[in-house]
């Protein structure tokens, strides 16, 4: 069985033969390791195997792994987000992935304004309708970008999608693309949101994420085996 550390290189050797593939530069993909159930001993050897970013699904997960790991880590909060935990990951996480309503958009803007912070954040896009999904409708997110920019406290910096439960990878292909058409398009609109980010793929199919454009992978099964729980 190939160690943390073995499997990590293979995805970030994986990953930058698909950036190549597209024409793309490797170095503007950044890997996030999944760390949902994993153990601190076990999320530290994939840190000392190169990994900087740490995923997590939810807060108090972070906050109770957040203390036992090196400082440098960078740490993004990539699940669903409530609105009253938002108090209690200001400041401490470099992005949040998840942003999917005004509420929340709002929430997070007041939270960073009181710990003199300005949150970076990624809206959340349900590219294929899936109710099983969060995320805004594709043709619902201008609107909703435009009402984040009134928003202080808040940097939108891109836009993240999980597409719908596939057998291969290819099938999640069309998901990614119209993603990064969709950022493309609201780049021309809104030229003072950079909209530089893409979080896309998972352990499953973030080769051809990459392909389309992903500049952030989560990756968690692919390093650290199934999880338990």
């Amino acid at each position: 069985m190939a160690s943390i550390g073995e499997n990590l290189r293979h995805v970030k050797e994986t990953a930058a033969a698909a950036a190549r593939r597209a024409g793309r530069d490797p170095a503007r993909v950044q890997l996030v390791v999944v760390t949902k159930t994993v153990a601190p001993d076990r999320i530290a050897e994939a840190l000392a195997a190169g990994a900087t970013a740490c995923g997590e699904n939810r807060v108090q997960e972070l906050l109770a792994k957040q203390p036992e790991l090196p400082s440098g880590v960078q740490w993004h909060l990539i699940g669903h987000l409530q609105t009253n935990k938002v108090k209690l990951i200001a400041g401490r996480v470099q992005l949040i992935h998840s942003l999917d309503s005004l509420h929340l958009a709002r929430e997070i803007g007041r939270r960073a304004v009181e710990k003199g912070w300005v949150a970076p954040v990624l809206v959340q896009v349900n590219v294929a309708g899936d109710p099983a999904k969060y995320g805004l409708p594709p043709g619902e997110v201008a609107g909703f970008l435009q009402e984040c920019l009134l928003i202080e406290g808040l940097q939108v910096r891109g836009l993240m999608t999980i597409p719908p439960l596939a057998s291969r990878a290819e099938e999640s292909r069309p998901v990614f693309r119209a993603l990064r058409l969709l950022a493309e398009e609201l780049r021309q609109k809104m030229p003072s949101l950079p909209l530089e980010l893409l979080s896309m793929g998972m352990s499953s199919d973030y080769a051809v994420a990459v392909e389309e454009g992903a500049t952030l992978i989560r990756v968690g099964t692919a390093i650290f085996g199934p999880r338990e729980g």
